[in-house]
């Protein structure tokens, strides 16, 4: 599998999005994180399940990687303590080879997705890209055309001018020269567009201007 099959989530799904990690093992837990913040989640880790169901905010789209064998709470007790408690949160599993059949039955209870160790990153980032897609459908996390035009409508007629010439794709010294007022500038203008937008690249800005 390629990185071009990894199913494209903008900026803004993301920064809405937190990505849990549940693994007793140290290491795992910090090439996780690393993995996936270089990606643009929010990733908060935790060392075991208990320290999970306290401090985690459950209404917050995302999704949960366990992993299956854990010390205390196993990842499919960790799993059935949240369906217990009513969680909507999409998980996916970590698995070693002997444990697929414990994987095939935590997807009967409800997992997204089961990944074998040693994890293959673009395996993993499928299954988050399905994860938090089904997530934020659920919660509603997905912002309406409504709300995305209010955003816009926020932005003076300056940083709606900007705005667009940064969905082109211009530099700040392409925008400085277009619109004759210095580069330093059109960076203060262009980080008021992202607050009030609440979206980064190019395209999920024009994607706002277009809504």
């Amino acid at each position: 599998m390629t990185n071009t099959e990894i199913p494209e989530i903008s900026d803004d799904i993301k920064a809405k999005c937190l990505i849990r990690t549940v693994d007793d093992d140290p290491a795992m837990r910090e090439a996780l994180e690393f993995m996936l913040t270089a990606e643009g989640w929010r990733v908060k880790t935790y060392e075991n399940g208990r320290s999970f169901l306290t401090d985690d905010t459950p209404s917050t789209p995302g999704c949960a990687i366990l992993d299956v064998r854990m010390p205390g709470m196993s990842g499919l007790e960790l799993q059935q303590e949240m369906n217990v408690r009513g969680y909507a949160l999409p998980i996916i599993f970590l698995t070693g080879n002997g444990d697929i059949d414990m994987a095939v039955g935590a997807m009967r209870d409800g997992a997204v997705d089961f990944v074998q160790k040693p994890v293959r990153q673009e395996r993993l980032l499928t299954a988050i890209a399905r994860a938090v897609t089904r997530s934020v459908s659920e919660t509603g996390a997905v912002e309406t055309e409504g709300a995305i035009r209010a955003k816009v409508q926020e932005l003076t007629e300056r940083e709606r001018e900007i705005a667009e010439l940064i969905g082109k794709k211009l530099t700040n010294r392409q925008i400085s020269e277009r619109t004759g007022i210095t580069v330093r500038t059109v960076e203060v203008h262009r980080a008021a567009i992202i607050r009030k937008l609440g979206v980064r690249t190019p395209d999920d800005i024009e994607r706002y201007l277009n809504a």
